[in-house]
């Protein structure tokens, strides 16, 4: 990894892209990172498009705006159409496979499409696919330490929300499972 990582996390509202920008970027925190975390979102949030750019460095971030990106995560077909094309070439795009008409066919980057609403599903909670990105993205991205994650959570989540950290936890392994999966996959092919 570099020492900066730009990335951009996108889908409609609801899905938990702010949610997991900010735990990424409180984690950096964490490791004494410097971040930026700059949402954008319509006014009808649920339901509309949100994204947030996150920058994680080991330098000073100077500026919080950003036209390419080195990754990104993506949750519905809007967001592949608008974004798809900003991400550097090398760069990492993970999305979410049932949300996507139209997978990308770019060459330059590396693409893994995951059945993370899936996988929420068999964890009985579908608030957990953006947690199963998150780990996918970790998994191939290390920009910090799961564990951390795991701590951010925990201080974020408010009190009645508390007994979701196991399956949060579980959601952050899994998605790590599933990228170390989905890359044996396309070494065998």
């Amino acid at each position: 990894m570099t020492n900066t990582q730009e990335i951009i996390i996108a889908g409609f509202g609801g899905q938990g892209v702010l949610s997991m920008g900010q735990l990424l970027v409180y984690a950096a925190m964490i490791e004494g990172k410097e971040v930026s975390w700059m949402p954008s979102y319509g006014p009808e949030m649920r339901g509309g498009t949100a994204n947030c750019m996150v920058i994680i460095s080991e330098a000073r971030i100077s500026s919080p705006i950003l036209s390419k990106f080195d990754s990104a995560i993506v949750l519905n077909q809007p967001s592949m159409d608008k974004f798809l094309g900003k991400v550097h070439p090398g760069g990492l795009v993970i999305y979410e496979r049932s949300t996507i008409i139209n997978p990308p066919a770019r060459t330059d980057i590396e693409v893994l499409g995951l059945p993370a609403i899936e996988e929420a599903h068999r964890l009985t909670s579908k608030q957990v696919a953006n947690v199963v990105l998150l780990g996918a993205f970790l998994e191939r991205r290390p920009v910090v330490k799961p564990e951390n994650v795991i701590i951010a959570l925990r201080k974020v989540l408010p009190p009645h929300r508390q007994h979701l950290l196991p399956i949060n936890e579980q959601a952050l392994v899994r998605g790590r499972e599933l990228a170390i999966e989905a890359l044996a996959e396309s070494v065998v092919r």
